[in-house]
């Protein structure tokens, strides 16, 4: 066993970054770095960031008396690349050309792998990154969306959905790839994805496709409201995907992402709160179904995972629609730190072969 590896994990976010250190078997240092808004409005795109976002890292590392010797790998989430199975990737330049291209999106994830990929090369070390959030292992027919010009696509919480089936696996007694799960991530966006015997064969686009609404995003819409809704000169093409992603959800009935808020208002009486609450509840609860009927009603368990595990309202009244299905399990918090933690030691200790990234149409 590799317990004594050292590996600095990256993770960075809209505004901020999540380091992690990761030695002797256990998390040692785990921060999230605030960056200013003002200053991050500076830069014109998100890779004039590049030496923002290094130098923010090399403070870090020097505020912590960790120099960059001492690291054996670095394990950085992963950006928006093409579609790919689940696995353990290490960084090489077709993944950060796709990263660069913009094709499949943009995000400070994809600086934060550029920063990485350099120090690695700097330093002769690897760095990997799993399960990206565009792992893609839906089954053929989960890809139909009912028109032939609109596939259906992946765009999940992948790491952390991977991670907690594997936690939940190991729980049970047994290996991932040995069992069918129903994994919940519930935060921001809310993904369901159908595990089954290793691959999430379907899943809802969490980003802006379809599924549950969250506390930010719509989810799922009446197709033929939306199209009018679009086409009623009341919204520009920037304005009606802000109300997909960002200005959705509860943000959008309630003012605020925030539950704890909508929690206490809920205790004060706010029926529209409740009632709004309930309503997202209410369909997580269909989606998991959906999934039960994918697995074809073999399910071993139900995995709830993310920050909204946290509310003992939502629990309470999730487990009360879905308890039938199987039994439920819960994993709280985003775990995507631990993850990569963990993806980085399975890679050292042989337990997982790399996956190879191939670019283009290869």
């Amino acid at each position: 066993m590799s317990d004594n590896k050292t590996i600095l994990i990256i993770n960075p976010g809209s505004t901020s970054t999540k380091i992690g250190i990761f030695s002797a078997g256990k998390m040692i240092v785990n921060e999230s770095v605030k960056h200013d808004d003002a200053e991050l409005r500076k830069f014109p795109t998100i890779w004039d960031q590049y030496d923002f976002r290094r130098d923010a890292l090399l403070d870090f590392l020097k505020n912590n008396n960790i120099s960059m010797t001492e690291i054996d790998a670095i394990a950085c989430r992963g950006g928006n690349v093409k579609p790919l199975p689940g696995g353990i990737y290490r960084l090489c330049p077709k993944m950060i050309a796709d990263m660069k291209s913009g094709i499949y999106g943009g995000h400070p994830i994809n600086v934060g792998g550029l920063v990485a990929f350099d120090l690695g090369n700097e330093y002769n070390i690897p760095v990997l990154t799993a399960d990206p959030p565009m792992t893609d292992e839906l089954c053929t027919s989960a890809r139909f969306s009912g028109i032939p010009q609109i596939a259906r696509q992946s765009s999940f919480h992948a790491l952390n959905q991977k991670a907690t089936a594997r936690k939940i696996a190991a729980g049970l007694g047994r290996k991932y790839d040995e069992v069918n799960l129903i994994v919940v991530h519930l935060g921001g966006g809310i993904s369901v994805g159908a595990h089954r015997k290793g691959q999430i064969i379907d899943v809802n686009n969490a980003l802006d496709g379809d599924g549950p609404f969250s506390p930010e995003r719509a989810g799922s819409l009446p197709a033929g409201d939306l199209v009018k809704l679009c086409f009623s000169g009341d919204y520009s093409k920037a304005e009606v995907l802000k109300l997909l992603t960002g200005n959705g959800g509860l943000f959008a009935y309630l003012g605020t992402t925030n539950v704890i808020e909508i929690e206490r208002r809920i205790d004060a009486g706010d029926e529209r709160a409740a009632e709004v609450f309930e309503a997202m509840i209410y369909q997580v609860a269909k989606e998991i179904g959906a999934s039960a009927a994918v697995l074809e009603g073999e399910v071993d368990a139900i995995a709830l995972t993310g920050s909204l595990v946290y509310s003992e309202r939502l629990l309470a009244s999730l487990k009360r629609k879905i308890s039938f299905i199987a039994s439920i399990h819960l994993n709280p918090g985003e775990n995507e730190m631990e993850a990569l933690a963990d993806a980085a030691m399975r890679y050292f200790n042989h337990e997982e072969e790399l996956s190879i990234y191939r670019a283009g149409e290869e």
